[in-house]
């Protein structure tokens, strides 16, 4: 966001607020648009907002009418490095919340140091694609519900797609999971669009600390550098020791980071 200061009288008398949707707003002036607001509920239920404005008056407007009429509480998300924007955010009353950290991860052995991890015994990694869906479908609700009913799941990583109620496997083809003989220990999730990025990785609480997490790592890099990946991206919580420790012995280094606000 590049926040310029808004001229001073007729100017910026005639903005105009305006709700042109459920959680839509525009701002008018002379009958162009000259800012954004929306309001979306992400899938773990917390309600995000979002201002596109290109000068503070008008962005403190927007942040105005929307905070009036919007339940609390409300979240939005934004990139560390734009200091004016997360002034703007301040002024209209939200605090920071979390900071998460985006990393670059390598994925050539020789870089990492990593050569090969063995699972644990019992435990063999099955590859992308390859996942039973049932099985799948099953590791990824119950370990929903373990978060939830501890650190809770609006400690993760924001997701941003809308799923059906109760489904959050959006492509089974992207998950690597960790197999006991009868169930799934854990999985990791990765999606390559521009660039490939560790969406999620998750083991069920009673088998933490095994070394599960570290082989599915391993595995999903190995699989990159395999297809000619020289790097990974991913993003942690900064609270979130266990997985820093992790993503950082393996090599990765933190490229920028994004705050979470809520009023």
């Amino acid at each position: 966001m590049n926040m310029k200061p808004f001229p001073s009288g007729l100017g910026e008398n005639a903005v105009m607020i305006t709700r042109v949707a459920d959680r839509q707003w525009h701002a008018l002036e002379d009958d162009l648009v000259v800012g954004r607001g929306h309001a979306q509920h992400r899938p773990d239920g917390r309600l995000f907002v979002s201002i596109d404005a290109w000068h503070d008056a008008t962005f403190n407007r927007l942040a105005e009418a929307m905070l009036t009429e919007l339940p609390a509480p409300l979240y939005t998300v934004v990139d560390e490095a734009d200091v004016e924007l997360t002034a703007a955010w301040q002024g209209a009353g939200l605090t920071i919340r979390r900071r998460e950290w985006e990393y670059v991860v390598p994925t050539d052995p020789q870089v990492t140091g990593i050569e090969k991890v063995v699972p644990p015994s019992g435990v063999t990694i099955v590859p992308a694609g390859e996942a039973d869906e049932g099985l799948l479908r099953t590791v990824d609700r119950e370990i929903r519900d373990e978060v939830r009913a501890t650190v809770g799941w609006e400690s993760m990583p924001a997701e941003v797609i809308r799923l059906p109620e109760g489904d959050t496997i959006v492509d089974p083809s992207k998950y690597a999971v960790a197999a006991a003989p009868d169930r799934y220990l854990g999985l990791i999730r990765v999606v390559t669009v521009n660039r490939p990025r560790i969406g999620l990785i998750a083991v069920r609480a009673g088998e933490q600390r095994r070394g599960i997490a570290r082989a599915l790592l391993t595995h999903a890099l190995g699989a990159l550098h395999h297809s000619g990946f020289t790097t990974a991206w991913a993003e942690v919580q900064e609270s979130n020791q266990a997985a820093t420790a992790l993503f950082e012995s393996f090599g990765a280094r933190p490229m920028s980071s994004n705050l979470e606000l809520v009023r």
